[in-house]
């Protein structure tokens, strides 16, 4: 296994982000000569050339192109080291960085967290991204957790489980007044409103387009909303009627501004707790799964 020095790596990770030997010797307040005898010590131990002339600076290699995105990751994690350093000691904080899928219902992730959020010197971190992006990031372990609408698919390079950790069935909820045929009964009556939707990127849109098919229900879409808050604002404003978790039921009719239409009790939202570790050690992450009804991977008390 060949052995390297990180103070190499450094020299010549800032020769590539300044493009040339020279402004990387101004930058780091060396001679010219010393940085590029450093990264020629770099590129021995590699065995591999990772910079090439190009115009008066240099560019990468492909093995430089390599090398550059795993130096970037390495002094990345390095400029968070006296933060995190300094959070650690300035405060005895329970810290828990958390994903949160951009589909998911902002009520149900408030709901889902509520048995952590009264945990002493808690630091909670919430960080909304799009459920790949968070996946990534959960790889890097820039996450504790992401919470999902939907299970991690399978990937052979990264290890991530997903946990279950509830479910619940889609209501219809519409203004009370908006103007519809008291006559008609649910679910019929949606063929005769104007309705609003999550986007095609939320796993409970493609089970409500079944659930239409299989009605033979044309439904006249006024919206599409990619955030769940958003959708449920402009609904409660009178643009339409709209679906919400039943998770969340109890809160959208407090205004008293709504009425549920009915339930889909064929189509529910399910929710996932998603790690990188099979036997869960986050201790805050256990408390979630198991107040959401999720008993703990075998091995943990």
């Amino acid at each position: 296994m060949s052995q390297f020095s990180y103070r190499h790596l450094y020299y010549f990770w800032v020769v590539a982000k300044e493009g040339g030997i020279a402004r990387a010797a101004d930058r780091l307040g060396m001679a010219v000569q010393t940085v590029g005898t450093q990264v020629r010590e770099l590129e021995k131990s590699l065995g591999y050339a990772l910079l090439k002339p190009a115009g008066r600076g240099v560019a990468l290699t492909e093995a430089g192109a390599a090398a550059m995105r795993q130096a970037d990751l390495i002094f990345q994690l390095g400029e968070q080291l006296p933060s995190l350093v300094r959070d650690a000691a300035s405060a005895p904080a329970v810290r828990l960085a958390v994903g949160i899928s951009d589909g998911l219902p902002k009520l149900a992730v408030q709901k889902l967290l509520q048995s952590v959020t009264q945990t002493a010197h808690l630091r909670l971190l919430c960080h909304e991204d799009e459920f790949d992006r968070l996946l990534g990031d959960l790889a890097l372990h820039k996450l504790d957790v992401v919470l999902s609408d939907r299970a991690a698919p399978p990937n052979p390079n990264i290890k991530i489980y997903s946990h279950p950790v509830g479910s619940a069935c889609v209501n219809w909820y519409a203004p009370k007044n908006l103007q519809f045929p008291k006559e008609i009964a649910f679910p019929e009556v949606l063929a005769t409103l104007p309705l609003l939707l999550p986007t095609g990127h939320t796993a409970v849109r493609v089970r409500l387009d079944q659930w239409f098919e299989s009605l033979g229900i044309s439904p006249r879409i006024v919206g599409e909303f990619e955030d769940s808050a958003l959708l449920a604002t402009f609904g409660t404003a009178g643009l339409g009627a709209f679906p919400a978790s039943a998770m969340v039921h109890e809160e959208l009719l407090a205004g008293g501004q709504l009425q549920m239409l009915g339930a889909c009790d064929r189509v529910f939202e399910h929710f996932f707790a998603i790690g990188t570790e099979k036997k869960v050690q986050h201790p805050l992450v256990q408390q979630l799964l198991q107040a959401n009804g999720t008993p703990p991977p075998p091995g943990i008390a």
